[in-house]
């Protein structure tokens, strides 16, 4: 279950299906030729590896691959697609998670204010 402080800075994340463990965090992991990754999409539903912790900037960077894969019915096969052509690391659509959940991380940081100043 999604813990609340992360629901109540980020409530898209509440619109998601998360779940532990599993194959697919292992079919991922052997894709790129580790055990398991931390957490890997399939639609509405996030599967998160067993000891990946509740990282707002993870659970972002899934949520906005929900979104991806809800934009079209297209996004396995093209996400599969730029995976084979371009690689892990330069897939468009691993580029845009990325960014995504930066921004909306960053906006919700706590400012350090700087007495004085």
């Amino acid at each position: 279950m999604l813990p609340a402080d992360l629901a109540e800075h980020w409530p898209e994340l509440t619109s998601v299906c998360w779940r532990r463990g599993g194959l697919p965090p292992r079919i991922g992991g052997w894709c790129l030729g580790t055990a398991t990754v931390q957490g890997i999409t399939l639609w509405r539903t996030v599967f998160l590896a067993p000891g990946a912790a509740w990282d707002a900037a993870l659970l972002l960077h899934e949520h906005r691959h929900v979104e991806q894969f809800t934009s079209s019915a297209a996004f396995p096969v093209l996400y599969l697609w730029e995976s084979l052509t371009r690689g892990y690391a330069r897939n468009r659509f691993e580029a845009d998670a990325n960014a995504w959940a930066a921004k909306r991380f960053d906006r919700h940081r706590p400012s350090i204010s700087t007495p004085g100043a």
